[in-house]
């Protein structure tokens, strides 16, 4: 997909009917063949983007910087605009998320990456592994296997972190998923520790 090509609705066949649009700026940071943002737009389960201008208004932007972290009642606002991951080198997040995007901004709470560069890692998802993510918090379950079934280590991810998905799937705020959260941080990792409230 060339830049400025006008992106289109996908109705990927496991999509059907759940009305929710997913989207990949792709900043061209990364080896191309290891990428899991090209791969999903090249199978089919999201659109590729390459410019800010081309972001889908209302839609939800899943930024690591963000202050407020996902939950079960955003799934109104993903239905409405979509998801959106930025692709970009963890190397370069802060650079790259550095720019206003024009998006509800929004990060993920604590999970465990299962790709090949970063596994075992605390919040170092790739971008396939935070989409998917997104999806299950949602409540989009199957959608969220889906994509990860084109990896050989996507099925890994839910493995690793199936307690604290379920945990942050059944959650009805976003306070409730910090809750939910630090049973599954490490407490030396932990933002939300007793020791800091």
């Amino acid at each position: 997909m060339k830049d400025g090509r006008a992106f289109k609705l996908l109705f990927h066949p496991f999509l059907k009917g759940l009305l929710i649009k997913l989207y990949i700026w792709h900043l061209k940071q990364c080896d191309p063949s290891k990428c899991t943002g090209l791969k999903l737009g090249r199978k089919g389960f999201a659109s590729l983007i390459y410019s800010r201008h081309q972001i889908p208004k209302g839609s939800i932007l899943l930024n690591p910087l963000a202050l407020e972290v996902l939950s079960p009642i955003d799934r109104f606002q993903a239905e409405k605009g979509g998801l959106l991951v930025l692709d970009c080198s963890w190397e370069r997040v802060e650079e790259s998320f550095h720019v206003k995007i024009p998006a509800l901004n929004r990060c993920l709470p604590y999970l465990v990456a299962a790709n090949p560069t970063n596994y075992g890692k605390p919040t170092k998802l790739s971008s396939a592994e935070a989409m998917a993510a997104a999806l299950y918090i949602l409540g989009f379950y199957d959608a969220a296997r889906r994509i990860l079934s084109i990896f050989k280590w996507g099925p890994t991810f839910l493995d690793l972190n199936r307690e604290a998905l379920d945990s942050y799937s059944r959650a009805q705020s976003s306070v409730q998923v910090l809750e939910a959260q630090r049973l599954f941080m490490p407490e030396r990792n932990n933002r939300y520790s007793e020791s800091e409230t």
